[in-house]
């Protein structure tokens, strides 16, 4: 399997089915720091409900739209990232991340996104890269920036969480502003 050394003790590898017992046991050490903002916090509560959300990103991938990626700091997972959504045809792919407060701090989720980035528009041509996070999601919104992200819009009242309705930022990096 293969790795991408970010730092010392930190890698990024990706995230498959069969790694679903961690990536539970993950989730739920860092459920409270995810609960305002990921999605998944809520869903993967269990091996089985982490096998079938790390399947069906391996399912997306085979077809060649998302992926998903872990964060380990010194062997034990962290954080991760993800191509929410990836589309070649159209040039066009979204990126996601999270990181529980342990991990926070040391770079390591900027310095996978780049990564991701470098091969997404290096590698298959992406023209857009996109970043969507809750305008109170401070961290989110500041690791875009630190990015080169753009801030184009506000999308008010885009999606339901917890049952209620929530605006969602969109950031975008063109490949021409991506560094050579």
């Amino acid at each position: 399997m293969f790795g991408l050394r970010l730092a010392e003790g930190a890698e990024l590898r990706p995230l498959e089915p069969w790694s679903a017992g961690e990536f539970a046991a993950h989730v739920d050490r860092v459920r409270g720091d995810l609960l305002p903002w990921i999605p998944f916090a809520k869903t993967v509560v269990d091996e089985e409900s982490a096998r079938a959300y790390l399947q069906g990103y391996a399912e997306r991938q085979a077809a060649g739209g998302g992926r998903i990626f872990g964060i380990w700091i010194d062997g034990e997972l962290s954080g991760g990232t993800l191509f929410r959504e990836f589309d070649a045809e159209a040039g066009v792919c979204e990126v996601g991340v999270w990181m529980g407060a342990a991990g926070r701090g040391r770079g390591l989720v900027t310095r996978a996104v780049r990564h991701m980035i470098d091969w997404a528009v290096r590698t298959r041509g992406i023209a857009r890269v996109e970043w969507r996070c809750d305008p109170g999601n401070e961290r989110s919104a500041a690791a875009a920036r630190r990015l080169g992200f753009t801030l184009e819009a506000t999308l008010r009242s885009a999606y339901v969480l917890d049952g209620r309705r929530r605006d969602v930022q969109v950031w975008a990096l063109l490949a021409e502003e991506w560094p050579a």
